[in-house]
């Protein structure tokens, strides 16, 4: 019985240190010129795919994960090349961290790699700043002509971004409908109340690519409110509440 309250202790510490490696992180892989990002943030990720040389849009999922000591789990809410994977657990029992060390010229460098269905991933790094908006958010209240409308963030409509790592990722999409309607993302910085998109893909417009929105923004009663103008120049205030389930 001590043996095999050892192994399960054991186990559920190897669990918990993988999910906090990956929790509020970023992943990138890179395979000539296509990208992949992951995104981890609170109990949710998304994945998108897109070439860096033309700025196509190529594939976007996910949902939830979860990791124990069998392997890792990724339950799907978002396709956008198969919607009837929507609602599907894929289970991978080969993801796991990779330590390499690299000489830089000036010193070794310990970097440690994402391995997930045989494919590495290298940490997002850079010197970014949070602003204390790494999370999971869902779009709230967005106004129209003057008129703040607000939204229920339960419903399965919705408009989910996701931050974690220096990056971010919004999604429209649909769940009972399995519907996917559109994602865009890149890398974000907020600082001093100052909050900046630099955008590398959006599914609806490539000619978007490279533009960076900037927008002021402060957390109210918990609530992320943001204003500023549309990649398309028009004014934009939304607000955006944590996501709880």
């Amino acid at each position: 019985m001590i043996m095999l309250n050892f192994l399960l202790l054991f186990f559920f510490n190897i669990s918990s240190i993988q999910n906090n490696a990956i929790s509020l992180s970023s992943w990138v892989s890179k395979i000539d010129d296509i990208q992949e990002v992951r995104i981890y943030s609170d109990n949710y990720f998304a994945v998108s795919k897109y070439n860096i040389e033309d700025n196509t849009f190529i594939s976007a999922h996910g949902g939830l994960y979860f990791i124990d000591d069998k392997g890792y789990y990724e339950v799907l809410e978002f396709n956008s090349i198969d919607s009837s994977r929507v609602g599907d657990t894929i289970y991978y029992s080969d993801f796991t961290f990779s330590n390499e060390v690299f000489d830089d010229g000036d010193e070794e460098v310990d970097v440690v790699y994402l391995i997930i269905n045989n494919i590495k991933y290298l940490p997002n790094v850079g010197n970014y700043n949070d602003g204390g908006l790494n999370g999971s958010w869902l779009m709230s209240g967005i106004e129209r002509r003057g008129e703040m409308r607000m939204r229920d963030v339960n419903r399965p409509r919705k408009t989910l971004k996701m931050l974690g790592g220096g990056r971010f990722q919004w999604i429209a999409y649909d769940t009972s409908k399995k519907g996917f309607y559109g994602t865009g993302g890149g890398t974000f910085t907020a600082v001093d109340g100052k909050y900046v998109e630099n955008i590398e893909f959006f599914s609806r417009d490539s000619n978007t690519v490279g533009k960076s929105l900037g927008f002021n923004y402060q957390i109210k009663e918990g609530d992320w409110h943001h204003k500023g103008f549309s990649s398309k120049g028009d004014p934009k205030y939304e607000i955006w509440t944590k996501r709880k389930q």
